[in-house]
């Protein structure tokens, strides 16, 4: 019987801008130690089966609206169905046939709800993945970050920018550059600048995130889109700042420079600051890795941070003072993906 398992990979944004909606340029990498699985084989119908977030079934009404404030009102199904669907109209719209056999498909993920690490691009990720192995059919690798941006978007009404999916489509460590005069259409759809860059170049780096707050990334978001569309100047001369950071920190990453990327980190911090109203334990977290001297900004919308360190001795200060506040911390596991050799400066 045919089977089949996709992973996709929570991410982090070391540099930039937030969301990257507003023409600006990030570095991100992906994080292997939390991942979306899915498993898709064939079957007698389509089937998606439920999952643990999937659940409907509660010991109490203070059970349902816990599980609620922890990981939202959705699970996985409607990302695969909305996957599922999009698929199929992108390959009739292509004249691409699609065979007649039917299949389950199942999903588990590890990565951490609400935190800011992309779990619900990573669903769809392995999704597509799934798809295109199933039917033999195979996006373009430049355009699948868009086609998983549009699941978001258009399917689901999901505030999304395209950081996310470009780094779980691509994995390693991806510098990108949304500046309009980079566009440029590939099998009608957009695509920007996606530069992969060597992981090695990164110094030794940690990822926390609290274990038991969190909010949605809608939430976090909102407002700030309307005021850089009014023109305020704070909003737009962040954004400016932000795509300015990360294009430095790519210079420093390629000269080797872990001092200046390290302040850069701060940096970016501090100027998303300047223009969110933050939740004071996501401010604590960071103000926490920085008192044992390790740089710290959010690895996301907020719930996980990043940062560089200096040696084991302040890893494990990083580690002991953010499980007091409850959070965990981890060190990444980034590696190349092995298509970027022949997607190298698209």
């Amino acid at each position: 019987m045919y089977l089949s398992r996709k992973r996709a990979y929570a991410r982090a944004g070391l540099l930039g801008n937030p969301s990257d909606g507003y023409h600006g340029k990030t570095i991100s990498f992906s994080v292997r130690n939390y991942w979306a699985e899915v498993a898709l084989y064939e079957w007698d119908s389509v089937e998606i089966v439920l999952a643990a977030d999937d659940r409907a079934k509660f010991d109490s009404i203070f059970d349902l609206a816990r599980d609620v404030r922890l990981h939202g009102y959705y699970g996985g199904i409607r990302l695969i169905k909305a996957t599922i669907k999009r698929f199929v109209e992108h390959c009739v719209a292509r004249g691409l046939t699609l065979h007649d056999r039917k299949f389950s498909v199942r999903y588990q993920t590890t990565i951490p709800r609400q935190v800011g690490l992309a779990g619900s691009s990573a669903i769809i990720v392995a999704t597509l993945r799934s798809l295109m192995e199933f039917y033999d059919i195979h996006l373009p690798l430049e355009i699948q970050p868009m086609f998983v941006l549009l699941v978001e978007q258009e399917e689901l009404g999901i505030t999304v920018g395209l950081q996310d999916r470009v780094i779980q489509v691509y994995e390693g460590l991806v510098y990108m550059d949304f500046d309009p005069a980079r566009e440029h259409i590939v099998d009608g759809l957009r695509c920007y600048w996606y530069e992969p860059l060597d992981p090695a170049l990164l110094p030794p780096l940690y990822v926390a995130h609290h274990e038991t707050l969190g909010e949605p990334t809608e939430v976090f978001h909102n407002n700030i889109r309307e005021r850089f569309n009014r023109g305020d100047q704070a909003v737009v001369g962040a954004m400016k700042t932000f795509a300015e950071i990360a294009a430095s920190g790519r210079e420093a990453l390629l000269a080797g420079d872990a001092a200046r990327l390290s302040c850069l980190i701060d940096k970016n911090f501090d100027t998303r600051r300047g223009i969110y109203r933050l939740p004071p334990w996501q401010i604590d977290m960071v103000e926490t890795a920085r008192r044992c001297g390790a740089s710290a900004k959010f690895a996301g919308s907020g719930g996980a941070i990043l940062g560089t360190y200096a040696g084991e001795e302040m890893f494990a200060s990083v580690r002991e003072s953010l499980a007091l506040i409850g959070s965990r911390t981890v060190k990444p596991e980034i590696s190349e993906f092995k298509s970027q050799i022949s997607n190298r400066n698209l």
